[in-house]
């Protein structure tokens, strides 16, 4: 865990009505990033009261510029093309940005998927919801290329290097931001909220779990215990009972059991 002297107003919003500005610093095809994801989730359904979250893509630029490919059209591929997919998609809403992610991910690391050729990406947005002439449009665009540079940028400047990594601002623009390289046990981070706000955080009410599926599409066993409290038996055995009511779909993982919507591509439709 690092201190930042960075000057706080070069990233931070003054319009947040939060009191902490997290950023977290994710590459799409990397494994850690999908380690953390269930900890920012549970951040975010016990304290989204405290913080706004901004994801930030760190793509290492050595690995990307080794492997260039270019190939046209239907074809095009490149190790840049998801990053820059992410930041097209991000151009509909930063809703619609987090959605495409999650979907992207899901590709990688649940159902195996090459997602760095351009036809895949489009699927992925379809399943996204997005509006697929405008995505289309935008991920040939200079403005998603110009956002990932922007993202790349910040990235250089709050001297990150390594990914996942979060940082911390809270609203004393006088303060030093903290850097947490890695991936920690959850307490960490929860302790890291209390240390920065200097109070006692209480955490929310978890959503109903309808609600929690139609957020984060995919979720693991060990997910839902940790959010509800629950053992990981009884979680199992209320997802057991969705998944009979044909309501929910189960995927075996190497190390957890995921769960996702049956009809998980029409739940965007009112969002």
């Amino acid at each position: 865990m690092t201190n930042l002297q960075i000057p706080p107003t070069a990233y931070v919003s003054t319009s947040s009505t939060k009191p902490i500005e997290l950023y977290a610093f994710l590459d799409p095809m990397c494994s850690s990033c999908w380690n953390l994801q269930p900890i920012l989730r549970k951040l975010q359904v016990d304290y989204e009261q405290y913080f706004t979250l901004r994801i930030v893509l760190s793509t290492q630029l050595s690995s990307l510029n080794s492997r260039c490919t270019h190939v046209e059209e239907d074809g095009f591929s490149h190790p840049a093309l998801p990053s820059v997919a992410v930041k097209a998609a991000e151009l509909q809403g930063k809703r619609a940005g987090v959605r495409f992610l999650q979907q992207l991910q899901e590709q990688v690391f649940l159902d195996t998927k090459n997602v760095s050729t351009y036809q895949v990406l489009m699927d992925i947005a379809e399943k996204a919801n997005l509006d697929i002439a405008e995505f289309e449009s935008d991920i040939k665009s200079k403005e998603a290329s110009r956002a990932l540079q922007c993202d790349l940028y910040i990235s250089r400047e709050m001297d990150v290097s390594e990914v996942p990594s979060l940082v911390f601002f809270n609203e004393r623009i006088e303060d030093e931001g903290l850097k947490v390289c890695g991936v920690y046990d959850y307490q960490v981070y929860e302790s890291i909220l209390e240390e920065m706000l200097e109070e006692k955080i209480v955490p929310q009410e978890p959503p109903a779990l309808e609600d929690l599926f139609k957020r984060y599409n995919t979720l693991s066993t060990n997910e839902i215990a940790a959010i509800y409290g629950v053992t990981s038996y009884a979680a199992e055995r209320e997802l057991k009972k969705r998944m009979l009511l044909q309501e929910l779909e189960r995927i075996p993982v190497a190390n957890n059991v995921q769960w996702r919507l049956k009809q998980y591509t029409n739940q965007y439709k009112n969002s």
